[in-house]
């Protein structure tokens, strides 16, 4: 999982209620790695409460529960309000009762057993567009991948296409020196590269990001800087 998608995720606080003692504690020691505020409900009431009490970004509940089961809480919560996100955690996947939740504005559901990359996965397709691909390479520069633009310090830095290419071309290979030959088939395409142009063009690029991330491997390419 990206490193952004969990950077994001400490901006948001979860509720996540669930009647079994056991599988509550494993799940809340789950999401406190991801979340920044978590609350945790043994049942719908408590939940119910706890959401009117903190309105927490994100609810995980289970279906069936004592005092409250998950679908009396949710239909109590979309009574005023379908903003909140809600993922319902179930051993079900009939069409009929997939339909149910839909009706209900559930944003995902999960099938038990929960483990750690099935939450995750579930908690990322709730959250959708709100979650933005980010890729660092510094902790004050990123690029915004819908956005297509990088950022210093969240302002943005203004770029040519090629600049952009580039910058995801060292990403996709981070790990290793960037050939000139692969600078040239990618940027270049079908026209010739010289090296007074490579030259030029990797000049200016310096020019136009804030700080130094590349550096140049001699007779090779270059490479990200690790920071």
């Amino acid at each position: 999982m990206d490193e952004s998608i969990i950077k994001q995720l400490q901006e948001y606080t979860v509720l996540c209620v669930e009647d079994e003692d056991g599988i509550r504690k494993r799940l809340v020691n789950t999401l406190k790695y991801y979340f920044g505020g978590v609350y945790e409900a043994k049942d719908g009431e408590d939940g119910y409460y706890l959401y009117n009490e903190y309105k927490p970004d994100l609810i995980i509940t289970d279906i069936e529960m004592p005092c409250k089961g998950g679908i009396s809480l949710v239909e109590d919560i979309r009574k005023k309000d379908s903003d909140t996100l809600v993922i319902m955690v179930t051993a079900y996947s009939t069409e009929e009762y997939l339909l149910e939740l839909i009706n209900l504005n559930v944003n995902q559901y999960i099938l038990k057993p929960v483990n750690s990359d099935s939450l995750l996965t579930g908690i990322v397709k709730a959250f959708g567009k709100r979650l933005k691909e980010k890729i660092f390479f510094h902790k004050d520069l990123y690029f915004d991948v819908q956005e297509r633009e990088l950022y210093y310090k969240d302002e943005v830095v203004s770029l040519r296409k090629r600049d952009k290419e580039f910058l995801l071309l060292l990403h996709r290979n981070r790990n290793v020196v960037v050939t000139y030959e692969l600078i040239e088939e990618y940027l270049w395409r079908d026209k010739s590269m010289s090296i007074t142009a490579l030259k030029t063009f990797i000049k200016e690029f310096r020019k136009r990001i804030p700080i130094e991330i590349i550096t140049n491997k001699p007779q090779e390419g270059y490479k990200l800087i690790d920071f």
